[in-house]
């Protein structure tokens, strides 16, 4: 059950919020064979100045970055995230997001750090 938290400017979030929500979700399903109703999401629209980024790290050209932090039990293969990340990456660009705009995360740990209510993971 992976969570997702995305951190983005408020207008792009309002132009292409739902198809960056799409583009995550069928790309971890892809990557990763995550069960197709396994869908939990976070966006954080930000206002203009309140993600500080550097525009040229790594030799990119940022202008828009969309921080995508995925936290999500340690039981998928470098493989499957490689996939994942591959797939995310054409989805977004698919849908005009800028490939130096993309930056992901993700965040691994045990089942036992999750809950479902009263019922563990």
């Amino acid at each position: 059950m992976p969570l997702i938290q995305v951190d983005l400017k408020r207008s792009v979030f309002k132009d292409k919020g739902k198809d960056i929500s799409d583009a995550i979700h069928n790309s971890l399903v892809a990557g990763l064979g995550m069960d197709i109703t396994d869908l939990f999401q976070v966006f954080r629209p930000h206002d203009e100045g309140e993600i500080i980024f550097s525009l040229t790290y790594d030799n990119r050209d940022r202008q828009d970055l969309i921080i995508i932090r995925i936290t999500m039990v340690n039981m998928f293969s470098l493989e499957q995230k490689k996939k994942t990340y591959q797939e995310l990456t054409k989805r977004l660009v698919d849908i005009g997001i800028r490939r130096d705009d993309i930056l992901v995360c993700v965040v691994e740990n045990s089942a036992e750090n999750w809950s479902l209510g009263e019922r563990e993971v």
